[in-house]
């Protein structure tokens, strides 16, 4: 059985995750969703249309199985076309979508064809045989698959859905000789549900991004050897080791070993963080430079990496008002207008006997095509695609009109800093000098002093110089791991390093107040200054903030993994009202959700960038 157990903090007893491969109709997957819940002993469960992930939470582990069979006889009662998948949860991957690729390809190829036997039928001086021959090739290319859909829905009693309303209309549209008015309805459906499918296969691959921060593998630390095996078989209190470059894999506590970490996927700190033994990690962070060895203090279904990879996927449970609305909606809306459509067609020949019956079928059918919801499907988008077109003339990515129309009442607009309103690369920003050499002698000298170094900060240094080392100068080296670097360089004693290191050596220092990592410089036991690196503010920044004050919202916030004392000089900079800092990302949702709430009217937007802001993206 493929569910998953997951512990308190995340929603409390068994999760049966399905895949519904093939599903493309998103009413019938609000059909599916609502159905589903009305299964005995099922707590809650959601659909997410993007992924085609079905969650299932079930109140009693022994009824998994009795629910599974419930769901597929549901999911194949109103869509016999859908397969459903158990979810392997142990890689948690995305199922191969070649087919889904396949299928677009496919209905491209049909589009075309239907367009070009369409336009042959309309322009091309024929027979009127030779006519309907090519209107019916054209129709059967673009509506073969919506009369199956319809026919197999009728003789399972479901008359009111999508696929009814298209065949019903165009059928009639046949019937009353509008060859080319019944073909062009159905190829332009066709068109709006291509182009509605490429919207979510965006979003598909805008969610499998993710999978870069999931650990493919873990190196278990078994009787003084590593042995690699998956993640989701690490228990808690067993050991792993790290390696240089790996993805960590599991949370856990470092009991051997020092190391820079790169935390940017989870915090989006800039800077790597330096880790000793004592300190606990993430899985999610890029071990740099060292070995460690770890003892894992939860599994992989709890772990950071897994939490975050679940709360993206499964955004799609907290549904908007107005989506809510529109399901329901929906489910009325259908059936309402062929019961109109008909009477439409009835009352008047009633009333009015003797008049042309077929001038009240006709418009019947107008009606029936013009209230389609498939028709304000296609409608919709389209209306948007100007705005969303003018704005990536100017290099902006709108996904969707819904995101436009958000944008309307927007109340407060919340930023990530790193990346966002930051470059998010760290560099030297500042050399302070407090002895006797100048600013490009003390880079010099720390450029050359770090020049073996693997370290990232070492890295920094030397981009700053932008020179080629005199390596001859180098009389001798020592790398101290969570301190610095010792060096003698043409007979003089070069100490570089952090301030841990500065009074190992006793040697006094200066604090500037400055804000970032901060490298101090000792020639001959003398302190000489110090050199800055940090992130640096977008030149159009500030501007931008002023700019969205300007349009009308009315407060601006700041949410990042950075420290309060950096995130609060970065916000004074830039006009910023609230600021919050040192925030992982599951924190980051938390934040956004208390900033909704205290919001009564207007809406929340979430500018961010890089994985670590996913969840709070998704949750925006």
């Amino acid at each position: 059985m493929s569910y998953l157990e997951r512990g308190n903090k995340m929603d409390e007893g068994v999760r049966l995750e399905l895949t519904l491969d093939g599903l493309d109709c998103a009413n019938c997957g609000a059909k599916i969703e609502k159905k589903v819940n009305g299964i005995e002993n099922v707590k809650h469960a959601f659909l997410n249309f993007a992924s085609k992930t079905l969650t299932i939470e079930v109140s009693d582990k022994e009824n998994t199985s009795d629910i599974l069979y419930k769901t597929k006889s549901i999911v194949s009662s109103i869509d016999p076309d859908v397969v459903v998948k158990e979810k392997d949860n142990k890689a948690n991957r995305f199922e191969d979508e070649s087919d889904d690729e396949r299928d677009i390809k496919e209905k491209v190829i049909s589009i075309c064809l239907s367009a070009v036997l369409l336009l042959a039928a309309m322009f091309l001086k024929l027979s009127l045989p030779a006519e309907i021959i090519l209107y019916t090739i054209s129709y059967l290319l673009v509506g073969g698959r919506v009369l199956l859909k319809s026919a197999k829905n009728i003789l399972k009693g479901r008359i009111f859905d999508e696929n009814f309303l298209m065949s019903i209309a165009t059928i009639g549209a046949f019937s009353i000789k509008e060859f080319a008015e019944g073909v062009s309805v159905m190829l332009f459906y066709n068109i709006g549900m291509l182009l509605q499918n490429l919207a979510v296969d965006n979003s598909r691959r805008s969610i499998k991004s993710l999978m870069d921060i999931r650990p493919d593998y873990a190196n278990q630390y078994i009787n003084g050897k590593t042995v690699k095996v998956s993640p989701t078989e690490v228990k808690i209190g067993d050991l792993i080791v790290i390696k240089p470059g790996e993805k960590v894999p599991l949370d856990g506590n470092i009991i051997e070993g020092n190391s820079m970490v790169d935390t940017s996927a989870l915090t989006g700190e800039s800077v790597p963080r330096e880790l000793v033994p004592g300190d606990d990690i993430l899985s999610g962070f890029i071990n740099e430079n060292g070995l460690l060895k770890v003892k894992v203090t939860k599994e992989y279904g709890e772990s950071t990496a897994a939490k975050i990879l679940y709360m993206v996927q499964n955004a799609g449970a907290n549904k908007a008002k107005t989506e809510s609305f529109i399901t329901r909606f929906a489910m009325y809306y259908t059936p309402a207008v062929v019961i109109s459509a008909a009477l439409l067609t009835v009352i008047p020949a009633i009333i009015y006997r003797g008049s042309n019956f077929s001038a009240y079928l006709y418009r019947s059918l107008v009606f029936l095509v013009v209230s389609c919801p498939c028709a304000l499907v296609i409608s919709i988008p389209l209306s948007f695609f100007g705005g969303i077109g003018g704005a990536s003339k100017k290099g902006i990515l709108i996904k969707g009109g819904n995101y436009l129309e958000a944008l309307e009442k927007v109340d407060t607009m919340v930023f990530d800093k790193t990346g966002t309103l930051t470059k998010g690369v760290f560099k030297v920003t500042q050399i302070n000098e407090h002895g006797q050499i100048s600013r490009d002698e003390m880079l010099e000298y720390a450029a050359t002093c770090e020049n073996y170094s693997s370290h990232p900060i070492a890295a920094s240094i030397l981009n700053a110089y932008g020179r080629e080392v005199d390596t001859s100068s180098i009389e001798s080296y020592q790398e101290l791991p969570g301190f610095g670097v010792k060096s003698r360089i043409k007979g003089r004693e070069v100490i570089v390093g952090n301030e841990k290191l500065m009074r190992s050596e006793g040697i006094e220092f200066k604090d500037d107040g400055c804000l970032g990592t901060i490298v101090h410089i000792a020639i001959d036991g003398r302190y000489e200054g110090n050199i800055v690196i940090s992130d640096e503010i977008k030149d159009d920044s500030y501007h931008a903030i002023q700019k969205i004050k300007d349009a009308g919202v009315k407060k601006a916030v700041m949410l990042t993994g950075d420290s309060i004392e950096v995130a609060n000089a970065i916000g004074g900079k830039l006009g910023i009202d609230e600021v919050y800092g040192g925030l992982l990302p599951n924190e980051k949702v938390e934040k956004l959700e208390t900033i909704k709430q205290n919001i009564s009217d207007g809406s929340v937007v979430f500018v961010g960038d890089g994985i670590n802001d996913a969840p709070v993206l998704a949750r925006a």
